[in-house]
């Protein structure tokens, strides 16, 4: 099982898992253990409001710790991997992999929410913040450029439901 104790030593591990360097990665803990503990307050992993009892980190959880669940989440993020796999690599099943990366996945959101880092899914909110950032950085005016669209394609298309179409795949086929 991958654990963040055992991974933080090895050269370049936490880099190659999670896309961050130690440093990176710490800094990233607490916010994201302060949104963790808030979401579990209100939900419970199945997503449910709570309603009859606290949340209490239990003594068998396969990620018992602030930074083994941010790198679960950042090496699933990065390695797109199956969750049957990933769940393996962490010590869990499929269905518990499921929640814990649905869980994680809304905290972390909340997370660089909180410290000003959620990434924009807007061309113009994404250039104001590349102007923000620039601006602070040497105090000049930040030009940010973008490639056109493109034009539609000049080249000739094949109707596939034309019969001497049909006939030609029906005897390639053959």
């Amino acid at each position: 099982m991958i654990r963040y104790a055992s991974e933080k030593t090895k050269a370049n591990q936490i880099l190659n898992l999670t896309s961050l360097t130690v440093e990176q990665f710490e800094q990233l803990v607490e916010p994201f253990e302060q949104a963790y503990v808030q979401y579990m307050r209100d939900w419970t992993m199945e997503g449910k409001p709570r309603t009859a009892r606290a949340y209490s980190a239990y003594a068998n959880s396969p990620l018992p710790t602030p930074e083994d669940r941010l790198l679960f989440l950042l090496t699933y993020l990065k390695v797109a991997a199956l969750q049957v796999a990933h769940g393996a690599l962490f010590g869990m099943s499929q269905s518990n992999a499921n929640k814990w990366i649905h869980v994680l996945l809304v905290v972390l959101d909340q997370a660089l929410q909180d410290l000003g880092d959620t990434p924009t899914r807007h061309l113009h909110a994404l250039k104001v913040r590349l102007s923000e950032l620039q601006a602070t950085e040497d105090n000049t005016p930040a030009l940010f450029f973008t490639t056109a669209p493109n034009d539609q394609s000049h080249a000739p298309r094949t109707v596939m439901s034309r019969k001497h179409v049909i006939a030609a795949r029906k005897s390639a086929t053959t």
